[in-house]
């Protein structure tokens, strides 16, 4: 069964179901017994084992404690206790009144959200998140839906991420490419200034920002989203109450009404620096020698360091509470049981979507399904002109059915410097650079995909209206972005691909709003 066409059929069991049914746990659960019934080759006692350790494995692995996911798991639930702090000492109700005398339209709270998306680059983990704390008042308060936060959360965490050097992710993907380029035997270009040279290569990552800034500023929403739009302007109601929310908090507790900026914006700090000194302490830690940036972002715990942040941040939110509670007399000692409560029960939801895609994310792993995908690629033999372009859909393919873009980038970027090596060398970055983009576009569209839950869970909204809702808006960016690659596999100049794609997002927003005036006429 694995590596082969029927590695296939569990990934798109889950998310063929999870559109269809809306129930996202049902839809991983058959996703995983299909998964787990083909490792076992039909027998249900090696089903059973194979499902066991796949669980087992999400939180023990051979070294002892599976501390990457515990950390996140943790992390999540800090924030739970962290948002329901800060709505209880009035933080987001001051937050939002501040924000109003400043943010004066919806395209400016929709703005806002989409800049500290691009200057919060560390990890796409702790932009969803962090984002999504600070900018909900100000979208809420603009009428603007939780889907549309979450689009523009997603938008913007992963794709700077993935063009970001000081990050997670660009220290993952700059070890690759060091492998890829001493492979080939490519000594005269560091893999970090191959990391920088690819930059403008990545033609989704421009394209998605581009959509971001101009839908935020025109107003030019199309497919579900502008439903859900439209609902929130007219009547106020910016998700749908009988679904299920993540990260919101559902119950009906007190607020202060002494509340200040300050009780929102210290704890936000607090996590942001707690977050970013321990990426730095752990990172020196685990560098021996002379150590670059980049040494110290690719050796460090980042989901530790969420947790040391996460920490500090509770820290900072409880004596911004308790200061409240002796000076003011406006709260009540036992609200804080209260607050951890609903805290931690507003992230349970999103901790069980994460905990069903880590084992069928490894369950799909071990059939291979990733392998398949790229063996497609690998044994593609056309014209030089598409390569770019097949290992953009490629990337894209293999991200959405496996749920993991980095998973995508550690098969596909090796396997494309191999096609590449033996057709056309002028394409190697290129290629390179149309595996990050169309990882990331598979990643955004993927409902198994954990970037995709926590930006979900950031905003405060149903996982799958976020993914309905982004959908329409990726796949456009995707087919203006395969014209650039089209474009640059053609030419071998990276400014041609850029040049039509910025045509083509201009031609496809003047349609729409063209569209738009004569439905107002």
């Amino acid at each position: 069964m694995e590596h082969s066409i029927l590695s296939i059929i569990p990934p798109i069991l889950a998310i063929v179901m999870v559109i269809l049914t809306k129930r996202v746990l049902l839809s991983l659960g058959t996703g995983i017994i299909a998964s787990a019934l083909l490792l076992g080759k039909g027998s249900i006692s090696e089903t059973f084992l194979i499902f066991w350790s796949a669980v087992k494995g999400v939180f023990l692995e051979a070294e002892g404690l599976n501390s990457w996911n515990i950390n996140l798991i943790l992390f999540l639930l800090l924030l739970g206790v962290i948002t329901s702090l800060i709505n209880m000492t009035g933080g987001s109700r001051a937050f939002g009144e501040w924000a109003t005398t400043k943010v004066k339209s919806r395209a400016g709270a929709q703005l806002l959200a989409a800049f500290l998306g691009v200057i919060i680059f560390i990890d796409d983990y702790f932009n969803a998140l962090a984002v999504g704390q600070v900018a909900r008042p100000i979208t809420d308060r603009h009428q603007i839906s939780r889907t549309k936060l979450a689009y523009i959360i997603d938008s913007t965490s992963a794709p700077i991420c993935v063009i970001s050097p000081i990050s997670s992710w660009g220290a993952f993907i700059i070890g690759i490419i060091a492998t890829v380029l001493a492979s080939h035997g490519l000594d005269d270009i560091s893999a970090f200034t191959a990391f920088i040279e690819m930059i403008p290569m990545n033609l989704y990552v421009w394209t998605s920002l581009l959509f971001v800034f101009i839908i935020a500023i025109r107003g030019l929403d199309y497919g579900s989203m502008k439903k859900h739009e439209e609902r929130a302007i007219a009547t106020g109601v910016l998700y749908d109450p009988d679904k299920v929310i993540s990260g919101e908090v559902k119950e009906n507790l007190p607020v202060s009404d002494k509340g200040k900026v300050r009780d929102l914006i210290w704890p936000i700090i607090a996590l942001f620096v707690g977050t970013l000194s321990a990426i730095i302490i752990s990172g020196l830690h685990e560098t021996t020698g002379k150590a670059s940036l980049m040494d110290i972002f690719g050796n460090a715990d980042v989901a530790l360091a969420l947790v040391v942040g996460g920490l500090l941040g509770l820290v900072v939110g409880m004596l911004s509470f308790y200061r409240q509670v002796f000076k003011h007399n406006a709260l009540q000692a036992n609200w804080m049981v209260k607050a951890f409560k609903s805290g931690v029960q507003s992230m349970l939801s999103a901790v069980m979507i994460l905990l069903f895609a880590w084992v069928i994310i490894d369950l799909i792993e071990q059939l291979g399904t990733g392998l398949y995908l790229g063996g497609l690629v690998e044994r593609s033999n056309l014209n030089p002109i598409f390569l770019p372009v097949i290992l953009f859909l490629g990337a894209a393919v293999m991200a959405f059915a496996t749920g993991t873009s980095w998973g995508a980038f550690g098969i596909l970027l090796p396997i494309a410097g191999q096609i590449i090596a033996v057709t056309d060398m002028a394409l190697f970055l290129p290629g390179l650079a149309a595996v990050l983009a169309g990882a990331v576009m598979g990643d955004h569209c993927s409902p198994i995909s954990d970037t995709t839950i926590l930006s979900a869970t950031g905003a405060g909204c149903n996982l799958m209206d976020h993914v309905l809702t982004q959908l329409p808006y990726a796949i456009s960016a995707a087919i203006i972005s395969c014209l650039g690659y089209i474009v640059i596999g053609w030419t071998e100049k990276t400014i041609f691909g850029l040049l039509t794609v910025g045509i083509c997002v201009f031609l496809f927003f003047f349609m729409l709003d063209r569209r738009k005036k004569r439905a107002q006429i």
